[in-house]
């Protein structure tokens, strides 16, 4: 595979997930926020539809991701991006013409079974890198989707508090229409597969994944730690809301505070993607997962919405590392002509976590109040880092 071949491929790939994440994380905040305007009145109403918004592309996920991860497999991984955007586009756009809470839940759930872009991407790249680049290019991925996350949130905050939260879904679905064009254009997918040789198929991948030891102790963790990140969203735009904040800028601000998670795992992703196939997987991934589970703790007891900024500047600095080098363990793991399924049926296990997050922490938010939702998650990564200890040896 010609040198050059892979960094450019990764280049413009990085640039659409860029623009593709910066877009999603413009509206995704704010969601709580729309289950008002669509008619929720009390923080029950709120949190349980908020949930399901937050839920919804997770349910039929859950499903889809393995299946368009082996259609990828016979037919191509660019293909399967392709597909992906453009069903984004159409449940943002029509996200940005519901009328109620229930129509919202619906657009979601279809969202979930439309789109799968960021799975379809680490497969294309996956398999047109070098193995022993993958870790890297996984990362760079990462960080692509962390800087998205920088900017996405705060024009969602400037859009919504300017316009109206419903053109923010209308700007990002014509957006992401755009995003494909120019990948359709300028991405081209060289190391395609051979449908009539390639074996691959959704049950045989599910089958690997448990099968494997490995395999399914990496996949677990992947799903802790997405259960764990949506478990504290529905809860977030209201738990900034308890700070003494101006809060005709309450978007604005929950944004810039959103962000910053984006904004330090956009370097981190990097640093921690080169130097993880020198010093180990596990010397990077205890460390991390233990302080990223310190850091969302520290949420319960911060008062002061600066001190809060940094705090989750030190979590994007250690989740990082968390969700790329995951996932490049099992990329390194899986058969090249299996990688895209693969990664399709470990991404089953993410969309697990984040299906399950927003729905507990939907129906818990009135009981246990919008700040003790981040003890769970402190929680959850302090057991990753144990696991890490107990079934990681490199």
């Amino acid at each position: 595979m010609p040198k050059e071949y892979w960094k450019r491929n990764l280049t413009i790939v990085w640039m659409g997930q860029f623009l593709t994440m910066t877009a999603i994380s413009a509206v995704t905040p704010f969601l709580p926020l729309y289950v008002k305007q669509l008619g929720a009145q009390s923080l029950e109403e709120i949190s349980i539809f908020s949930g399901l918004a937050f839920a919804g592309p997770f349910a039929l996920s859950l499903f889809f991701a393995p299946i368009w991860g082996s259609t990828g497999d016979k037919y191509g991984r660019k293909l399967m991006t392709l597909r992906a955007l453009i069903g984004l586009a159409i449940a943002q756009i029509l996200a940005g013409l519901c009328q109620n809470n229930y129509q919202l839940a619906g657009v979601r759930i279809l969202q979930g079974a439309l789109s799968g872009f960021l799975p379809a991407a680490m497969a294309l790249i996956a398999s047109n890198t070098p193995t022993e680049k993958v870790s890297y290019a996984l990362g760079a991925l990462q960080a692509s989707t962390a800087a998205g996350n920088i900017l996405g949130p705060f024009f969602g905050g400037l859009i919504a508090d300017l316009f109206g939260i419903r053109q923010s879904f209308l700007f990002v679905g014509f957006l992401l229409l755009f995003i494909a064009a120019a990948m359709a254009l300028f991405v081209e997918e060289k190391n395609k597969p051979d449908k009539d040789k390639n074996n691959s198929n959704t049950f045989k991948n599910i089958a690997y994944v448990f099968n494997n030891r490995f395999a399914l102790s990496i996949s677990i963790m992947i799903s802790l730690s997405a259960f764990a990140l949506s478990f504290a969203r529905p809860v977030f735009i209201l738990y900034v809301e308890t700070f003494e904040i101006d809060k005709n800028y309450l978007a604005t601000i929950g944004g810039i505070l959103y962000s910053a998670i984006g904004l330090s795992s956009t370097f981190s992703s990097f640093y921690f993607g080169k130097v993880a196939n020198k010093k180990g997987f596990r010397h990077i991934l205890i460390p991390t997962s233990f302080f990223a589970g310190i850091f969302y703790l520290a949420h319960y007891f911060i008062e002061n919405v600066y001190l809060l900024f940094f705090d989750r500047l030190a979590i994007g600095f250690c989740y990082g590392a968390i969700s790329p080098l995951l996932f490049a363990l099992i990329a390194d793991s899986a058969p090249t002509e299996k990688k895209g399924g693969i990664l399709g049926a470990a991404t089953s296990f993410q969309i697990l976590g984040n299906f399950f997050g927003p729905i507990i922490s939907g129906y818990l938010i009135p009981i246990i109040g919008v700040r003790s939702p981040f003890i769970v998650v402190g929680l959850v990564f302090l057991i990753i880092s144990l696991a890490v200890f107990n079934s990681i040896k490199n």
